[in-house]
């Protein structure tokens, strides 16, 4: 496997920004702009480096080591990295109305989803619902998914808490999963999922742990679901917190699917 080294020494010199991650290199640049959740300030930081060829988006913010390993990505090859800050936290928690509220980032892409992910912590309300709905609207409008033509998110999980086993016959997801490729030598918290399948294929030649997510999989208000209803190709690259070389790797694999797949597409969002 290929050995690396970001350049965290360089940010040093980019302490002024207000964003959570720093450019870590020369050269990088970035954006944002800033959504207001109620009391919960949410900044979404695009991070560029070179010609813009690929783009990934980091929803989660605890997530961290898909991030590192973005940057490192994006300083070989050039692109850019949408990540959402609000805190280093995994969920959104947010104050309306004298009322406490909370949710994940990956249940506000559809009304129902949206419903089900506040239940899931507590309370719903019909105007919180509508403003979940406003963030993922902005979200995907800063993303630019028609433009890119593809969504491609960058995940983290915990040792044995999440991965490609969770999708096999019996486990708790087998029904999200229409098919499934294991590689025995790599650790099953390291993974990619996708709807489309020619990505599939493509990776299942590459050999690493993929799924395929079912047509029929229920609406939870995921970014994956989301993509599916609208015909947008989308990958996940799901790995464990601190496999930063992995997360490079199946980064890899990934960007090589897409242009495998889809040529002309890529070839489009990056002119």
């Amino acid at each position: 496997m290929m050995k690396y080294a970001l350049l965290l020494a360089l940010a040093c010199g980019w302490l002024n920004s207000n964003a959570q991650h720093p450019p870590v290199f020369e050269g990088m640049t970035m954006d944002s702009t800033i959504l207001e959740l109620n009391d919960l300030p949410l900044e979404l930081v695009k991070y560029k480096y070179g010609a813009q060829k690929i783009s990934f988006l980091a929803i989660h913010d605890d997530e961290d080591t898909g991030v590192k390993a973005a940057f490192e990505y994006i300083r070989l090859n050039g692109g850019n990295i949408i990540d959402c800050q609000y805190g280093g936290q995994r969920n959104y928690a947010f104050s309306y109305n004298g009322q406490d509220y909370q949710t994940d980032p990956n249940s506000i892409y559809s009304r129902p989803g949206i419903i089900l992910g506040l239940e899931k912590y507590g309370k719903t309300d019909e105007v919180v619902t509508d403003q979940l709905e406003q963030i993922a609207k902005e979200i995907l409008n800063f993303y630019q998914p028609a433009k890119q033509g593809y969504i491609f998110t960058l995940h983290n999980n915990a040792d044995e808490g999440f991965g490609i086993s969770s999708y096999l016959p019996g486990a708790e997801l087998e029904n999200i999963a229409d098919s499934v490729h294991v590689n025995p030598l790599m650790d099953p918290d390291d993974m990619i999922l996708v709807t489309e399948k020619v990505l599939f294929n493509q990776l299942k030649k590459e050999n690493v742990n993929v799924v395929l997510q079912h047509q029929e999989a229920e609406d939870d208000g995921s970014l994956s679901i989301y993509a599916m209803k609208n015909n947008i190709p989308y990958l996940n690259v799901e790995v464990q917190h601190g496999h930063l070389e992995e997360n490079l790797m199946l980064i890899e694999a990934g960007v090589r699917a897409l242009r495998e797949s889809y040529p002309e597409r890529i070839k489009k969002a990056a002119d």
